[in-house]
């Protein structure tokens, strides 16, 4: 919860067709309850939705001010955010307040498995890059769950800004900093990566601050966009076989 005391919802200027708006414009009906999902697929990516992120977690504090803290009485909570890594971990979220640990989930490069875990985890708002729409191999009651229950969908890109963008959301230095300090404690990206993300950053910089772009998607699409892989794996190939094997059994 370091970011309590360091911005505030206040913090961040939205704009929705270039007119201006709040979070709830962009997440109509955002409440303390809502579990949002990242879906990132390269090193660093899902500072692409940073902004967001981090307006949407101090929108979600604002529910529980003033009675944040550690003494007794108070609520230490943190929103329930998460980053779905797809085949390895692609940075640590620490600093963004995607904790605990458990909220940077590793999900195999396979539809259904990146579906299952977006599922599980009860996200009712969905992130995922901006690629073109595929079709992918689903069990039907694995998109039926998603599409019952995710409110909303968004497209981003890594490197913040997304072609036929409706969404803009500008970002405060506090954010940055948060940012930078998640660069600094992330295993495994290289000196040319890091050099990479740092001059997206400083692309999309305006007077100090940064302004990411996004599009409204609708969730069948989002569904279709969270990976460019479309074969099942290993996993999800049991599962078929399974039905495969109970066909048989009962015909």
């Amino acid at each position: 919860m370091h970011t309590v005391t360091a911005m505030s919802s206040k913090d961040f200027d939205f704009k929705m067709n270039n007119q201006k708006a709040v979070l709830e414009d962009i997440l109509p009906g955002f409440n303390e309850y809502d579990r949002i999902g990242v879906v990132v697929r390269e090193a660093g990516g899902g500072i692409g939705a940073s902004a967001l992120l981090m307006s949407a977690l101090t929108r979600f504090y604002d529910f529980f001010r003033p009675n944040l803290g550690t003494e007794p009485g108070q609520q230490f909570i943190y929103p329930e955010f998460f980053i779905f890594h797809v085949g390895k971990q692609h940075m640590t979220h620490y600093w963004l307040d995607i904790w605990p640990p458990h909220k940077e989930v590793l999900v195999e490069d396979d539809p259904e498995q990146i579906l299952e875990a977006i599922n599980d985890r009860g996200i009712t708002r969905l992130l995922v890059e901006d690629i073109e729409p595929l079709q992918p191999t689903f069990l039907r009651e694995t998109l039926d769950s998603a599409k019952h229950r995710i409110v909303s969908a968004l497209a981003y890109s890594p490197t913040g800004r997304v072609e036929n963008n409706d969404v803009e959301i500008t970002s405060c230095e506090a954010a940055e900093k948060y940012i930078a300090d998640s660069f600094k404690i992330s295993e495994g990206l290289s000196t040319e990566v890091l050099e990479q993300l740092r001059e997206r950053r400083d692309s999309i910089t305006v007077n100090g601050r940064v302004t990411e772009t996004y599009r409204r998607i609708e969730v069948a699409d989002a569904l279709h966009m969270l990976t460019q892989n479309t074969e099942p794996g290993a996993t999800t190939r049991s599962y078929f076989a399974m039905l495969e094997a109970e066909e048989e059994m009962e015909a």
